[in-house]
C-alpha cells in the first residue's frame, strides 16, 4: 500500500511513501530488541550527547523541514518554526534532566542487622529503560508530537530504543526527519536499532502486538487510542500503553467574571479555541457560563468575518464536518455563531462554528454533549444558578485541562478543587492551548483524557513512563550499575538510608 501525502490547500500537490512490509518490520523489531540492553546500559551522559546531536541536526535543516511540514499540514511558518524549536528544545531539556540521575531514582539501603522486624540486607535499586518503545505520531503537531517529539525524546532519555509509526498526515516530513535522525545517531556511535520509522496502519498494529515491544505511546483520538490500548492489554504479555486522547477541556465562567469582563473572555476564548483551526488536544471545547451572558453575542461578532481556517487534511475535515452536522441536527443544541463559508472548495477549509445548549440538556445526555470535536468549534453551556453550575461540574468527563475565568479577587478555591478531580491541569484566568515543556508541567488526566492518569506526555516527568525499577540485593559493586556504587563519582542525588544526599556511601 502507498501512503499519499496531500497538501491541505491544494490536493494536486502530493507525494507518496510506501508502507513498511512485514519483512521490513521483522528486521526493525529484531534490531530494536538487540539494541535494548546496550542502550539501557549506556550512560545517561552519552545518551544525552546523542539527543543533543539529533537536536542540532534538525535545527540545521530547519528551513527545509519547516517548508515540507507546511506543504503537508498548512499550519504556517510562524507556527511550524516555533514547533520545531520546541521539539529540539525538548530533546535538549530531557537529555539534561536524564544526566542529573533524578528520573532513575537511585536508592541505597545499607545492610542493618538491627533493622526491625527482620535484619535488612544491602539493597540498592534504580530505574532502568523498559525496552523498545513504539510511538504513534500525532497529526496536529508534526514536530513536537511526531517522529522527534516528546515521546521519542522521553524514551531515549530513559534508555530505550524507539520505533515510530508515522502519521499518514505528514509522511514525507516523517521520512525526512527520520533520515536526519538515523544518520546523526550513526555518526555519533549510537547502536544500530536505537531508532526506526515505520509506515502503515496495519504495520502499526502488528508492531504493537509484537513481543519485542515493551511499551507504547500514542497521541490522537479517543476511538483510535482505545482500540490500540485494547491490543496492548490483550497481548500474551500485556504492556503499558500511554495514550493521550484529548478531551473537552471545560472552562467555567463565573457569574462575577461574566459581569466584569465579558469582552475580554470572549476574545480569549475565540483565540484559544481557534488556535490551529481548533485541532489542539487542549482546545476549550465546552464553556459553562451564565444564561444571561453576552459572551455568545460578543463571540459571534469576533468570528463573523473570519475566513474558514484550513484543517490538517481533507479526510480529517470531512470526518469532523460529518460528526458536527450530526451533532447539530440530533442533539438539543443550536448554532449561535459562525465564520465565513469556505471560498476554496478544493482544500481542507472549514467554517468556524459555535453552538449552545443548556445545563439541563447536558445533564440529560452527558456522553453525547461532551464528545470531542477536533476542529474549529466550541460548545457553550448556560447555567441559571450556582447550583446548576455545580451539577454540571460534577458530571464532567476526564480531560487534559479545566479552567476558571473569575472576577478580580474572587475566591474559586472549591471550584478549582472540583475541577482538579477531573483534569490533569487546572488554569485560572488563563487559556489551555499552549503547553510549556518544563519540570512542573503535567499533560495527562483521567480517562478519556489518557489511558493512565498517573503520567504526563509533556515535561521532564514524561521520562517516567518508560522506566521500570530493579532492586539489587547483596550484589557486589563491580556488578552494580555505576550510579549505585559507593563512591558516587558523578555526585548525583541519591537516597541513602532514607536521606537524600550527593555524598558517597559511608561504610
Amino acid at each position: 500500500m502507498t501512503v499519499i501525502s496531500l497538501n491541505p490547500t491544494d490536493a494536486s500537490v502530493n507525494g507518496s511513501v510506501e508502507d513498511t512490509t512485514p519483512e521490513q518490520l521483522h528486521t526493525i523489531l529484531t534490531a530494536a530488541a538487540a539494541a535494548a540492553p546496550a542502550v539501557a546500559s549506556t550512560s545517561a551522559a552519552t545518551r544525552a550527547d546523542w539527543m543533543r546531536a539529533v537536536a542540532n541536526a534538525l535545527d540545521e535543516r530547519a528551513d527545509e523541514l519547516v517548508a515540507l511540514a507546511d506543504r503537508e499540514t498548512a499550519l504556517g511558518f510562524p507556527r511550524l518554526t516555533g514547533e520545531l524549536a520546541r521539539a529540539t528544545g525538548q530533546l535538549r531539556l530531557l537529555a539534561s534532566h536524564a544526566e542529573t540521575g533524578q528520573p532513575f531514582d537511585p536508592t541505597i539501603d545499607t545492610a542493618d542487622p538491627a533493622w526491625t522486624p527482620t535484619p535488612r540486607p544491602d539493597l540498592r535499586s534504580i530505574r532502568v529503560g523498559i525496552g523498545p518503545v513504539l510511538v504513534f505520531a500525532a497529526s496536529n503537531f508534526p514536530f513536537a508530537f511526531s517522529v522527534a517529539g516528546g515521546d521519542t525524546a522521553s524514551a531515549w532519555a530513559a534508555g530505550c530504543p524507539v520505533i515510530v509509526k508515522a502519521h499518514p498526515g505528514h509522511p514525507l516530513l516523517s521520512a525526512a526527519v527520520a533520515d536526519t535522525i538515523t544518520a546523526t545517531l550513526a555518526e555519533n556511535g549510537a547502536p544500530a536499532g536505537i531508532f526506526a520509522l515505520i509506515h502503515g496502519y496495519s504495520t502499526g498494529t502488528a508492531a504493537l502486538a509484537a513481543p519485542e515491544i515493551a511499551a507504547a505511546a500514542f497521541t490522537g483520538s479517543t476511538v483510535g487510542g482505545r482500540a490500540l490500548h485494547d491490543i496492548a492489554a490483550a497481548r500474551e504479555n500485556p504492556i503499558p500503553f500511554f495514550g493521550e486522547l484529548g478531551g473537552i477541556n471545560t472552562v467555567v465562567v463565573t457569574g462575577r467574571a461574566n459581569s466584569e469582563r465579558p469582552e475580554e473572555i470572549a476574545a480569549g476564548l475565540s483565540q484559544s479555541f481557534l488556535l490551529g483551526a481548533g485541532q489542539f488536544c487542549t482546545k476549550p471545547g465546552l464553556v459553562l457560563l451564565p444564561a444571561d451572558s453576552d459572551v455568545p453575542a460578543r463571540l459571534a461578532t469576533l468570528i463573523a468575518d473570519l475566513p474558514a481556517p484550513v484543517m490538517l487534511g481533507i479526510d480529517l475535515r470531512d470526518q469532523y464536518r460529518g460528526r458536527l452536522r450530526d451533532f447539530l441536527a440530533h442533539k438539543p443544541v443550536q448554532q449561535v455563531a459562525a465564520g465565513l463559508e469556505p471560498t476554496d472548495q478544493t482544500g481542507a477549509h472549514e467554517r468556524i462554528t459555535v453552538a449552545q445548549t443548556t445545563t439541563d440538556a447536558l445533564l440529560a445526555d452527558v456522553e453525547g454533549l461532551t464528545e470531542e470535536h477536533f476542529g474549529p468549534t466550541t460548545l457553550l453551556v448556560t447555567y441559571d444558578s450556582p447550583e446548576e453550575l455545580w451539577q454540571a461540574v460534577t458530571v464532567l468527563p476526564g480531560s487534559l485541562t479545566a479552567g476558571v475565568q473569575r472576577a478580580a479577587g474572587e475566591d474559586v478555591t472549591d471550584l478549582v478543587a472540583a475541577l482538579a478531580r477531573r483534569a490533569g491541569r487546572v488554569l485560572v484566568d488563563d487559556w489551555p492551548t499552549g503547553v510549556a515543556v518544563s519540570w512542573a508541567q503535567f499533560h495527562g488526566g483521567p480517562y478519556p483524557a489518557t489511558t493512565d492518569p498517573r503520567h504526563t506526555a509533556v515535561g521532564t516527568a514524561a521520562i517516567d513512563r518508560f522506566l521500570r525499577t530493579v532492586a539489587y540485593q547483596h550484589v557486589p559493586e563491580d556488578a552494580l550499575p555505576p550510579w549505585l556504587h559507593d563512591s558516587n563519582p558523578d555526585r548525583i542525588l541519591r537516597r541513602i538510608n532514607g536521606t537524600l544526599t550527593t555524598e558517597p556511601v559511608k561504610q
